[in-house]
């Protein structure tokens, strides 16, 4: 038995499976149809034509079936395919294909696609894929079985990842991803100081500011290393809590230091 809240908008040419739970403020529309146990949170959208398989969870606020994203796009009969058993998470969007395209967007089956992403029109989606949160596909891309497209990261028109790669986060990609393999821009990231405006603002007096901003001298712009660094501000500051502070969470950091 289906549970369809009151608030819902729900065609009358939309298909329901058994066990369907659509939430309040939810829309399925026309040409819609919904696999056995699926279910459409409060405020989640799915426009069709659009095929949704068994056991699929919309969250709030995601738009599923949505017109493609295409300038050439009048309206034409495209649709949307997705298999069984995937998630979409907050805010996250797919959109039909395209005639241009082949005319269908399809997703497979066990698939995470977390809050923000977007998975444009034809595009090809395997099983067991995840998409971390704000990872955009262009239209046209194929992703293949076991692929993670890092967080944030676009991905180019007509670009295939295949099986089992990994993207990390922020990768701008413009190729195709060869399979099994880990992709990821240069990490050039680096600790500039202390961050002086934001410690006044907290109410931190000079004599603080000026002890930590010692000890950043001696962590970047001396010639020590790490260890032989936190050994001087041991000798030189331990009258400052704010420095021990810094000490025990360097000696503590399991995932290095951006120095």
């Amino acid at each position: 038995m289906s549970e369809i809240d009151t608030r819902a908008e729900v065609s009358s040419s939309a298909r329901i499976g058994r066990d369907v739970k659509i939430g309040a403020f939810a829309v399925v529309g026309g040409e819609v149809d919904l696999g056995e146990g699926c279910v459409l949170e409060h405020h989640a959208v799915v426009q069709g034509p659009a095929r949704l398989g068994r056991g699929n969870h919309v969250y709030p606020f995601s738009v599923i079936g949505g017109d493609p994203q295409d300038l050439t796009y009048r309206g034409e009969r495209v649709s949307l395919e997705i298999g069984d058993a995937n998630e979409f998470r907050e805010f996250s969007t797919v959109n039909r294909g395209t005639v241009k395209g082949g005319g269908v967007t399809r997703v497979g089956s066990h698939n995470l696609i977390m809050s923000y992403a977007h998975i444009g029109h034809d595009c090809l989606i395997g099983d067991h894929t995840i998409f971390v949160n704000g990872g955009t596909l262009a239209g046209h891309v194929t992703v293949e079985d076991y692929a993670t497209i890092g967080a944030f990261c676009p991905v180019q028109q007509y670009c295939r990842v295949g099986k089992y790669a990994y993207i990390g986060a922020h990768t701008v990609i413009t190729q195709d991803v060869p399979p099994f393999s880990k992709v990821a821009s240069p990490r050039d990231s680096r600790c500039y100081g202390v961050n002086t405006i934001g410690l006044e603002r907290q109410g931190f007096s000079a004599e603080r500011i000026e002890s930590i901003e010692k000890a950043y001298r001696l962590l970047l712009r001396s010639k020590l290393n790490t260890s032989q660094a936190l050994e001087k501000m041991r000798e030189t500051l331990a009258g400052s809590e704010d420095v021990l502070s810094l000490i025990r969470f360097i000696e503590s950091a399991e995932n290095g230091l951006v120095k």
